[in-house]
């Protein structure tokens, strides 16, 4: 499981991919996203600009983000 570190309040799902290195561009995020395959706390995501806060969990390809403060 990837651990993601907050610097603000919240951290955008497109950017915390990109960050976690499960995708390469926000092109990548985009579309993985909008095909519904990435999923925020067991549900489907199709939000690229959906904000992810203390304590969130993302899915994607079986591997897993957790957003920590």
């Amino acid at each position: 499981m990837e651990i993601i570190k907050l610097r603000e309040d919240y951290i955008k799902l497109g950017q915390a991919l990109k960050a976690a290195g499960l995708v390469e561009t926000g092109v990548d995020a985009k579309y993985a996203i909008e095909d519904g395959l990435v999923s925020v706390n067991g549900e489907t995501a199709y939000q690229r600009g959906k904000k992810l806060v203390d304590g969130d969990v993302v899915a994607y390809q079986g591997q897993t983000i957790k957003i920590k403060k």
